[in-house]
């Protein structure tokens, strides 16, 4: 059975107004139009839903019985119609991204505020991990699109680039490297005990690629950028980091000199499922912050 919400429509306004032509009218349609509304109604159904008479039109048992149900099949249409419309119009929704841990602190905050306020009734699930955990939660479909330092390839998700992030080295202004001037090469920072970050991140794995076959001098191995910054600051070593990570060593006691060596230079992309479109509201979270990339 096919029932339209224009029969479902043309059979409640005739059971509030009894009335053939006053319920056509309500219905922008002409008597006759209206009547063959009715009856294909009827045939649907299965019986009659109205007594006619010369002077009145009363709902039958069945149509009566039928009134409660039509009401509420409406009002469930135009309440999904309208739902689709608050997505569309991104007054409702929700996103879902993951982010390196070094964007989601620094720059990515400023732009979800301004979404936020452009769109109070979105909601916005950040994910702040590491770049294989941003890929996976795309490929599992718990994130919308992810902010990662892996190129994945698999058919199955869309990867384009993002930006790219040169490095620095961090140290105290009364440590010797403070004296140069300029850029630093990536080898000589090789004769000084290094504060590294684990080796699950991505930063790591691209300075240790950039120095292969040779070695840093590793002191400590941490999870956290705050914490490499307090041991930097207390002179346990220096450290060798991303542009975008460097808010977290704004400190009088420290000093950031740019690092310069073949390959050095940490790749981001936006990965996104290949087989499944944006929702409206993703999709207005990407292109504010397509727009708005760092620059190198």
């Amino acid at each position: 059975m096919n029932l339209s919400t224009r029969e479902l429509r043309a059979f409640v306004a005739l059971a509030d107004q009894r009335n053939f032509t006053r319920a056509a009218a309500l219905c922008h349609l002409s008597q006759p139009a209206f009547s063959a509304l009715i009856r294909a109604l009827e045939e649907h159904v299965g019986g009659r839903l109205f007594d006619r008479t010369t002077r009145q039109v009363e709902l039958t048992a069945e149509g009566e019985a039928f009134l409660r149900a039509a009401q509420r099949l409406l009002s469930d249409a135009e309440a999904a119609v309208g739902d689709v419309r608050d997505h569309v119009a991104r007054r409702r929704g929700r996103v879902a991204i993951a982010a390196l841990p070094s964007l989601a602190a620094g720059w990515l905050p400023p732009l979800l505020a301004r979404f936020h306020r452009e769109h109070p009734g979105i909601e916005l699930d950040v994910a702040d991990v590491l770049s294989d955990d941003c890929v996976a939660r795309v490929r599992a479909g718990s994130a919308d699109f992810a902010l990662a330092s892996t190129r994945a390839q698999t058919n199955g998700l869309r990867t384009e680039r993002f930006c790219s992030d040169q490095f620095h080295a961090v140290f105290r202004r009364d440590h010797p490297l403070a004296r140069a001037s300029g850029k630093l090469k990536l080898a000589e920072l090789a004769a000084w005990p290094i504060v590294q970050l684990a080796r699950s991140s991505s930063v790591r794995q691209y300075v240790e690629a950039a120095i292969y076959p040779n070695r840093l001098q590793t002191l400590m191995e941490l999870e956290q950028l705050s914490t490499v910054a307090a041991m930097v600051r207390e002179g346990l070593g220096i450290s060798i980091v991303p542009s975008l990570t460097l808010f977290h060593f704004d400190h009088p006691e420290l000093r950031a000199r740019p690092v310069v060596s073949t390959g050095l230079k940490r790749q981001v992309f936006l990965v996104r499922r290949a087989d499944r479109a944006l929702s409206s509201a993703a999709q207005g979270l990407y292109e504010l912050l397509m727009a708005n990339r760092p620059r190198a």
